[in-house]
């Protein structure tokens, strides 16, 4: 049974909604989403790419509907797949009409772009049905008053936009919502978020819009994402990478883990390497990383390249390889544990984590 260990990072309190099984707000724990860039009309790749994305630990999946074709394919994707599905929905309210028809948990929506009667018929589907709607709020959609108000898409901007939005909305009796306040420019999207969780409880949705490859996506992310989930504001988060999806989920989980919320997958930790290295240290953290991917159990594994203060520098992590000539020490809680060649590295270290999680597990 995986065991999550939570940090005393004390989180903001709001509503509980469920997305199909998995709980979002409230006392859950913070949630990690995706979304696919196939073609959603491509079934087959479709859920390809949702298994892949679940196999690394996505816990909610959002897929793109840009025209009728697309909303026909749910039913086939959903059957297939385990994760909660969101249809993302933008301009035609038919469509988001449809997809809730076709049994989709929750959609997204940008009110912004969509007439506010059309809004209403939606609503009125997703109260019928007990659907969740995120109210998705960015910079790229917002009101022209609201631009010309206050001189651009800020922070006070997108707050404001969103709270015109929760008023509309609750004054058609719907408050299954859930908020996103997307901005690409981090600033805003930090002071955006804590306005708006000043002023409501409705659980909310992080992440960095358009926040580009994978090392500028990880930088900006955990930069906004984890600073607002520090403060203890946010309930799921979805880390935004141009490409292949399943690289925002490492990503995602790092900065949990890096706050101590959720302890989810190996913690790799490894030295910069400097003159005193005398092992291939970036071979061995290469394949210890291949080794390890998408495993749940959460375990520090520390890969030090030097045998003299490789031990000490790592004490905290459970497992480790202080390397030194040809040779290094295997040690455990910071204590040497035995001495094993180098061209074993690999081997024994992945013998040993396996035969810790196990016995975690029996414990």
């Amino acid at each position: 049974m995986l065991v999550e260990h939570l940090s005393l990072i004390k989180r903001r309190k709001t509503k509980k909604i469920n997305i199909d099984y998995v709980q979002v707000g409230g006392d859950a724990p913070v949630v990690v989403q995706s979304m696919t860039n196939t073609d959603t009309r491509d079934v087959k790749a479709t859920v390809a790419q949702i298994k892949a994305l679940e196999k690394a630990g996505c816990e909610v999946i959002r897929v793109a509907l840009p025209d009728k074709e697309a909303v026909e394919a749910l039913p086939h994707i959903k059957k297939k797949i385990k994760l909660p599905l969101i249809a993302d929905i933008h301009f035609d309210y038919r469509l988001a009409i449809d997809a809730m028809k076709q049994g989709v948990a929750g959609i997204r929506i940008n009110p912004g772009n969509i007439a506010r009667d059309k809004i209403c018929q939606i609503i009125k589907v997703a109260k019928e049905r007990e659907i969740v709607i995120r109210i998705g709020v960015n910079s790229g959609s917002l009101q022209k008053d609201l631009l010309l108000e206050f001189g651009g898409a800020t922070a006070e901007a997108l707050t404001e936009s969103a709270l015109r939005n929760i008023d509309f909305f609750e004054h058609q009796g719907f408050r299954k919502i859930k908020l996103s306040l997307k901005s690409s420019d981090v600033p805003t999207m930090i002071e955006a978020y804590r306005a708006i969780s000043a002023k409501t409880d409705y659980p909310l949705h992080l992440g960095v819009t358009e926040a580009g490859s994978l090392v500028n996506a990880a930088i900006k992310s955990a930069l906004g994402i984890g600073t607002l989930l520090y403060e203890g504001i946010g309930d799921t988060i979805r880390v935004s990478v141009t490409g292949n999806p399943v690289c925002e989920i490492p990503v995602a989980y790092g900065i949990l883990r890096a706050l101590n919320i959720r302890k989810i997958g190996p913690d790799i930790v490894s030295c910069p390497t400097c003159g005193r290295c005398e092992i291939d240290l970036l071979s061995l953290t290469d394949k210890i990383e291949k080794a390890l991917a998408g495993k749940k159990d959460y375990l520090k594994v520390a890969l030090m390249g030097c045998v003299v203060n490789g031990p000490g520098e790592a004490a905290d992590a459970d497992i480790g390889i202080a390397g030194g000539r040809g040779q290094g020490i295997l040690f455990k809680k910071g204590k040497a544990f035995k001495k094993i060649k180098e061209k074993d590295f690999v081997k024994v270290l992945l013998e040993e984590i396996n035969f810790m999680i196990k016995e975690r597990k029996k414990g």
